[in-house]
């Protein structure tokens, strides 16, 4: 409908209208109410249009807000390349076998005597899975180098746990060099800042150790264990590559759960002065085969996985409160389930829809660290079938 104004100034339409509509074509038109345009709008519209703008848009943003994330993961494949493929190499290991023929079947010498080796981690509250590593490591360690900050990744406060609970440690206490390093407690900052502060931190606290030219360095979380056997092979062994990383078997929440062999982001160093920085990126091609153990989330208590899931560097994957109910993450643990509720980080289809779900029971406790297994009672909560935590 349109409006005309005759040669004496009045308005007038061309077509008749009904009221509501017809009155915005008159001189009244600009105090017409709000509701009355609207209804106008509405009344131009079939019921399917009326029915997609009011309640299938507003579902599907609601969907987005829910879900965003998920989708952003299944279309991963689409916007970002996979990296590129570690040169694997193969591990050959037997306790009967001569670690000259170990070498030998590596490509490797043999050395007159084994390398110092130096394991350095950044802690945070995961004592009990410290315990297991460093009993592992322990007959191949020169020096245990640990660094804690009383402030987390995110910029929370923390206790230093450690420090704390020193005296569970005192078999390595005579191979221990211990260090804190302040937090910086700046809001809103890049958690992977902090992360990286830190671990600067760490290469000073090497220095004080004593590392020298051509020790191994071990660089690694916490939860990620290089097995005894291999940690040996390397110090023995000459010509090994200055920069190698381990492949682990990737664990969550338990041994119970195994969820794939790709953990890669361990790694050993023929430390070079200078030139050697702490880091826990892909620094190499080079990666050995079924050489240990990470397992990620794997806490005794409720608690410790609520102060991770707020503390670490990820920890903006925690998208609504109610992720951190003690009743939900119980039940996401025995069901092996996810704990941000996102889809697998993977680059293809194939990958993404072959692990979607639960993660698949495993009741194989089979070539796991020795002292788990000799203080099975002790850490009954690691092993296949005993996935109930201590609600404290």
């Amino acid at each position: 409908m349109w409006c005309m104004t005759s040669d004496a100034g009045a308005h007038y339409c061309p077509k008749k209208t009904d009221d509501l509509c017809g009155d915005v074509c008159g001189q009244e038109s600009s105090q017409v109410s709000g509701m009355s345009r609207v209804g106008c709008i509405l009344r131009g519209l079939d019921v399917k249009t009326c029915i997609f703008l009011f309640a299938v848009v507003p579902m599907c943003i609601f969907g987005i807000y829910l879900h965003g994330q998920k989708i952003s993961y299944f279309l991963r494949p689409l916007w970002e390349k996979p990296p590129k493929p570690f040169h694997v190499v193969p591990h050959y290991y037997n306790e009967n076998v001569t670690m000259k023929n170990l070498c030998r079947l590596h490509g490797w010498g043999i050395r007159e005597y084994p390398r110092r080796v130096y394991d350095a981690v950044l802690f945070s509250n995961e004592l009990e899975i410290l315990n297991l590593r460093w009993r592992e490591l322990y007959p191949y360690i020169t020096q245990f180098v640990l660094l804690e900050s009383n402030s987390t990744f995110t910029g929370r406060p923390k206790p230093l746990v450690f420090k704390g609970n020193r005296e569970q440690f005192g078999f390595v206490e005579p191979r221990l060099t211990y260090g804190t390093v302040g937090g910086r407690f700046r809001k809103g900052e890049n958690p992977f800042v902090e992360e990286a502060y830190q671990r600067v931190a760490l290469d000073q606290l090497l220095k004080i150790a004593g590392i020298t030219e051509d020790d191994l360095l071990i660089m690694s979380d916490v939860d990620e264990i290089p097995s005894a056997h291999t940690l040996n092979l390397l110090r023995w062994c000459d010509n090994i590559p200055p920069i190698l990383h381990l492949q682990l078997k990737n664990y969550l929440y338990s041994f119970e759960f195994l969820v794939d062999d790709n953990s890669w982001r361990a790694s050993v160093h023929r430390y070079q002065s200078g030139k050697t920085r702490y880091a826990h990126y892909r620094q190499a091609d080079d990666l050995l085969a079924d050489a240990g153990w990470h397992c990620s989330f794997c806490f005794r208590h409720i608690s410790d996985f609520i102060f991770k899931m707020k503390a670490y560097s990820h920890n903006d994957r925690v998208r609504f409160s109610h992720y951190l109910t003690p009743n939900r993450i119980q039940d996401v643990i025995c069901k092996g389930a996810d704990l941000f509720d996102m889809l697998p980080e993977e680059y293809t289809f194939k990958e993404i829809i072959g692990k979607m779900g639960p993660i698949p029971h495993s009741y194989s406790a089979v070539h796991l660290p020795a002292y788990l297994l000799e203080n099975a009672d002790k850490y009954k909560f690691l092993l296949p079938g005993n996935c109930l935590r201590e609600n404290t």
